[in-house]
């Protein structure tokens, strides 16, 4: 794409389809008989074309040139044409290079001094293939919730749908069928949500399981592991907890020798695998029930 053209003031030869304004000129696309303006192109990519202000009038009139709903820049915003003269500005229109491919919609506004305003409308069509991407990520389980994090990978709006399960040591403990999520996410968003998981169990090993889907074909699943035991009854019920261990902990003890070769006998509490859980305590109690 070349530089910008500077502005053109062109005689009034003949009356062209444009958007008049109250005070007589009106604004226009340049070049033929257009209604309104359209672009095409990838994202990254800028885009040229020119509008054209005819002033019909006996005398000059100013305008000033905007845009919007996409990123329009004018060679000249702030446009002086004289009597019976068209003026020709060129401007560029930027598609951004994050840019889903679809259609947007946009307008180019002139207003005069007097506040009045012509208007054209502009089409603008992001091309690149539409891909359907997503992951779930970072699941964790905190308390009464499931954490998680959903991430736009691909190149269209989506609109997740979720299912949740948990399989516990005795079988499965929590089932939610698919539902659609109250959010929208744009290319490349990541977004925090959060799972409320009020009766989870009091005391179970699970494997939680998160499976997202969206239009398109966009399809993860993620998982995390949890421990759920009640330190508050275990602490209350320490003598029961320590009969309890003893009937339900194995453990195998490592042998070592003194200095002069004999067996020794192990001690209770010695750190490393051979080290034997002391009953009522965080580890002992948790591997007991």
């Amino acid at each position: 794409m070349g530089l910008i053209a500077p502005l053109c003031l062109i005689a009034l030869l003949g009356a062209a389809p444009a958007a008049p304004a109250a005070g007589g000129w009106s604004v226009a696309p340049s070049g033929g008989d257009r209604p309104s303006f359209y672009a095409e192109g990838p994202p990254g990519t800028v885009l040229q074309d020119t509008v054209s202000v005819t002033n019909p009038g006996r005398g000059p009139v100013v305008v000033h040139l905007s845009g919007t709903g996409v990123q329009i820049a004018f060679a000249e915003q702030g446009v002086r044409i004289p009597a019976r003269t068209r003026a020709d500005v060129p401007f560029t229109v930027s598609v951004p290079a994050g840019a889903e491919p679809g259609d947007r919609s946009g307008t180019i506004v002139a207003r005069d001094a007097d506040g009045r305003t012509g208007t054209v409308r502009l089409r603008l069509r992001v091309g690149g293939p539409a891909l359907a991407a997503l992951t779930v990520e970072h699941v964790a389980v905190h308390g009464d919730r499931i954490t998680y994090e959903l991430v736009n990978r691909g190149t269209t709006v989506l609109v997740p749908r979720l299912a949740v399960r948990a399989d516990g040591v005795f079988g499965r403990v929590l089932d939610r069928a698919p539902r659609t999520l109250p959010v929208r996410l744009r290319p490349s968003a990541r977004l925090q949500l959060t799972e409320p998981w009020p009766h989870r169990p009091a005391l179970d090993a699970v494997a939680v399981r998160l499976t997202v889907t969206a239009p398109g074909a966009a399809h993860d699943t993620a998982t995390a592991q949890a421990r759920f035991v009640p330190w508050g009854a275990v602490a209350g019920g320490a003598g029961a907890v320590t009969a309890g261990a003893g009937a339900l902990i194995v453990v195998r003890r490592r042998g070592s020798r003194t200095a002069d070769g004999g067996p020794a006998a192990d001690a209770p509490g010695a750190a490393g695998a051979g080290e034997v859980p002391r009953a009522g305590a965080g580890p002992a109690a948790g591997a007991a029930t």
